[in-house]
């Protein structure tokens, strides 16, 4: 896929407090409309990475670019808007008493008022077919809606990078169909953190395998699941019976 980078990050090294070293100098490049699948057993250092990507985390060594801005004191605000963090837990995201006050909250700490936050908010809402929970309480809905209305409070946002962490965690296949419908519908750079591989291949053209803090294999979504060995050597498993190759029935690959 050609176009301008979203996100460069180079050489990225992090260690915990207490020595873990959880990046090894990782590379990463997404581009612009580009949909990336991050992929790795659990402690690889996935969600290390993706708090990189806005600053919620700051590298020991490395460097990360969002637009072409460098992430650093001086521009963390910028890069906090340009690149939304969709948590796993939603409870993470939802906090206010109703919907639409939690997805105005990020517009309305940047200044927007009135008529211009409430196009912004319904915008959001609508983006994810969620414009008529707009009253409702978040801890009233189901799985699946909190995770659509969570993805509505960073939409709001505007990002030009959008990074999901197990987005599919918990939902029932109803609400996993209804969020990869809402993920294909965006026009905008994701990467999305996942065990579930099938969800993956739907979503997304190109994966990055993580392992021991590396980036240790990428590729075609498709390619790297058809690769029993890479599959083997980084605990990932796919559902029994499930055949990379078959797959879905997708949208047309872009180029």
């Amino acid at each position: 896929m050609n176009g301008p980078l979203a996100i460069e990050a180079s050489g990225l090294v992090f260690r915990y407090p207490d020595g873990h070293r959880a990046l090894t100098g990782v590379d990463l490049a997404i581009r612009a409309g580009e949909r990336v699948a991050l992929l790795g057993p659990n402690g690889a250092g996935k969600t290390t990475l993706a708090r990189h990507l806005n600053g919620l985390l700051l590298p020991e060594s490395g460097s990360v670019l969002v637009g072409g801005v460098p992430l650093g004191p001086a521009t963390l605000g910028e890069v906090r808007r340009r690149v939304g963090l969709v948590f796993q837990e939603t409870e993470d995201q939802l906090f206010m008493p109703t919907v639409v006050e939690d997805v105005a909250f990020g517009p309305a700490n940047l200044g927007l008022r009135g008529a211009e936050l409430e196009a912004r908010v319904l915008a959001a809402l609508t983006s994810v077919g969620a414009a008529d929970l707009a009253a409702r309480a978040p801890h009233h809905l189901s799985g699946g809606e909190r995770r659509r209305i969570a993805l509505a409070t960073v939409l709001a946002m505007q990002p030009d990078v959008l990074v999901l962490d197990e987005p599919t965690s918990n939902l029932d296949p109803a609400g996993r169909r209804e969020l990869a419908t809402v993920l294909l519908g965006l026009d905008v750079a994701q990467l999305v953190i996942t065990h579930d591989l099938p969800f993956a291949l739907e979503l997304c053209d190109r994966a990055v395998v993580m392992a021991d803090g590396a980036v240790v294999a990428t590729g075609r979504v498709v390619d790297v699941l058809s690769d029993a060995d890479l599959l083997a050597r980084t605990r990932l498993e796919l559902p029994l019976g499930f055949d990379p190759a078959v797959g879905f029935a997708r949208r047309p690959v872009r180029h």
